[in-house]
């Protein structure tokens, strides 16, 4: 039994400084490792990472990270990164990590992910240069989180992104904006490894539960959704 904790699009910054913390405390009784899925600043700025850090170590227990596109918006995502895994966080794009835990090894893909739509919803890679370069980036995001996943040795196997991989946990946003949610691309990345699940966020109007073509469960745990601090997953007892 491995349980995952999760939470996404927790935007920190000075206004909220410290408003999460309390609610972590004891998380490591309740919870093997702790997953963010991205958005974890409001603008990309450094001063925001350090709030984001100081708001997340020290728990007992591995914290694992992508970020979002908030966290990009300054142009600082490569000093971001380096920030908080200065601070003892895993972060992950087009990669993968195994953690040994009380109940096996998890492995975890991680990407941002990118739009692009799903089908009948979604953007094609025809046409003018800059639709071709939105749908080929997105494409590669979805290649690389598929590469990294299947290369876990892990008895069990996670991904976690920002974007949504499927459209049933965009239900509540409007529907014209779907191919900005997410991609289809990541659904068949973690089809491909044979996840136990999908952890994404970034659908802050979305809901919480919905599935992969291949039949794993996907969880949008974007905090506006969950309304909680984190939710907690046990893998191989999760409600389809």
């Amino acid at each position: 039994m491995i349980r995952v904790a999760a939470v996404g699009d927790v935007h920190l910054g000075p206004d909220v400084r410290g408003r999460i913390r309390p609610h972590l405390d004891g998380i490591a009784e309740h919870a093997d490792v702790l997953l963010l899925a991205g958005d974890l600043t409001q603008h990309g700025t450094l001063r925001e990472a350090e709030i984001v850090a100081a708001e997340f170590e020290g728990l007992g227990i591995p914290v694992v990270t992508v970020l979002g596109n908030h966290d990009y918006q300054c142009d600082q995502e490569d000093e971001i990164t380096a920030l908080l895994a200065a601070s003892g966080m895993t972060m992950l794009e087009g990669t993968g990590v195994v953690l040994d835990l009380p109940g096996g090894r998890l492995g975890i893909g991680g990407s941002k992910g990118f739009g692009g739509g799903f089908p009948g919803l979604g953007a094609t890679e025809f046409g003018e240069p800059e639709m071709k370069a939105f749908v080929r980036h997105s494409r590669k995001l979805g290649h690389a989180l598929g590469a990294a996943l299947r290369g876990l040795d892990a008895d069990m196997r996670v991904a976690l992104t920002h974007y949504a991989p499927v459209a049933a946990t965009l239900k509540g946003e409007p529907p014209e904006i779907y191919p900005f949610l997410g991609s289809y691309f990541l659904a068949e990345a973690a089809d491909s490894a044979r996840v136990a699940m999908h952890i994404h966020g970034h659908a802050h109007g979305g809901t919480e539960r919905g599935n992969t073509p291949g039949g794993a469960p996907v969880r949008n745990v974007a905090l506006p959704v969950l309304r909680r601090a984190y939710a907690v997953y046990v893998l191989g007892e999760i409600d389809p």
